[in-house]
């Protein structure tokens, strides 16, 4: 118990810190006069953004794994965030075109049926592999797939405003206000409720399906509880901060390895601290590394996550020699 409280407060010492350089650190400093605007208009949005979309990717991934007991399972890999891409690019196109202003509700429904979408796509394939590497290619393949329409509809899109598109495409936490920041928590906090609701059918099904049975859970009704809310976590992530990569590949294993275990009640609150953690760091190297360019979220959070997959395959593939 000890040892858990200790893993907890570090993980809240790697939000805080991020944070508050997140929020200090700037061009504009203290004495600009109009630091206060900034602060409450641009950074703070930023920075909680990153906390709040971050822990709900993680979580989103965790859940993943679970159902699809599987360690690299996450929304980036299994093409489900490349889908909830896409249908959000779509809506967004169409209502853009015609001069309709899309509200913040409408942009995660249509992200959750894309991430619905690709999610049906993977459960079918696998039906028909039990096989990780054949499963994960083809969560690759389908996110490829979905980047590239999105890609290819926003390249001829011809209103300015849909071109923009394309750097929400590539991942970021900028361009956040509080009105985004209450749109998104809400969403967050139905999803990571329903998580924690989850928990003991959870604990029982990591177990085995036979002892799930056996206490009572409703298989079928657990998974699609299940899955609605990974696909609403990622799709929220998607809506307002376009995909991110790895985050709920990474952060899950990272949390099994610092708790020593699988158990959803200390998992789901430990990879929502884990996410939020992940994503400060990376987005304050992404606004910093080579200020003022500015990196896209995806592309650090690549570099620091996709080391820990490869991890993940090579400690699976010892074990199956």
């Amino acid at each position: 118990m000890k040892k858990d409280i200790a893993s907890y407060l570090i993980l809240i010492i790697f939000i805080l810190i991020p944070a508050a350089l997140g929020i200090i650190l700037g061009t504009a400093g203290f004495d600009d006069p109009g630091f206060y605007t900034i602060l409450m208009g641009i950074r703070l949005p930023r920075t909680l953004a990153a906390l709040v979309l971050g822990g709900a990717l993680a979580v989103s991934g965790y859940l993943l794994q679970v159902f699809f007991s599987n360690p690299i399972a996450g929304p980036f890999v299994l093409g489900i965030s490349g889908g909830a891409k896409l249908m959000t690019a779509v809506v967004l196109i169409l209502f853009l075109g015609r001069g309709i202003h899309i509200n913040s509700a409408g942009m995660v429904l249509a992200s959750f049926i894309g991430a619905a979408i690709s999610t049906m796509a993977v459960l079918f394939i696998s039906r028909y592999t039990d096989r990780m590497s054949v499963l994960v290619l083809s969560g690759v393949m389908i996110g490829y797939i979905c980047s590239a329409l999105t890609d290819f509809l926003i390249t001829f899109a011809d209103d300015r405003n849909i071109v923009n598109l394309h750097y929400w495409s590539m991942g970021s936490f900028s361009g956040m206000n509080m009105g985004n920041v209450l749109c998104f928590s809400v969403f967050a906090v139905i999803g990571l409720a329903g998580s924690f609701a989850l928990k003991k059918p959870i604990g029982a099904y990591l177990t085995g399906e036979e002892y799930a049975r056996s206490v009572g859970v409703d298989l079928k009704l657990f998974r699609i509880l299940l899955i609605l809310c990974s696909s609403l976590l990622s799709a929220t992530v998607t809506a307002f901060a376009g995909p991110i990569s790895f985050v709920g590949v990474a952060v899950p294993h990272l949390a099994r390895r610092m708790f020593r275990t699988v158990r959803p009640e200390k998992m789901i609150p430990a990879c929502f601290l884990g996410g939020a953690a992940f994503c400060l760091i990376s987005d304050l190297a992404a606004r910093l590394l080579f200020s003022p360019t500015e990196l896209s979220i995806s592309s650090v959070t690549a570099v620091f996550g996709a080391p820990v997959v490869i991890m993940v395959l090579l400690e699976r593939g010892r074990r199956h020699d």
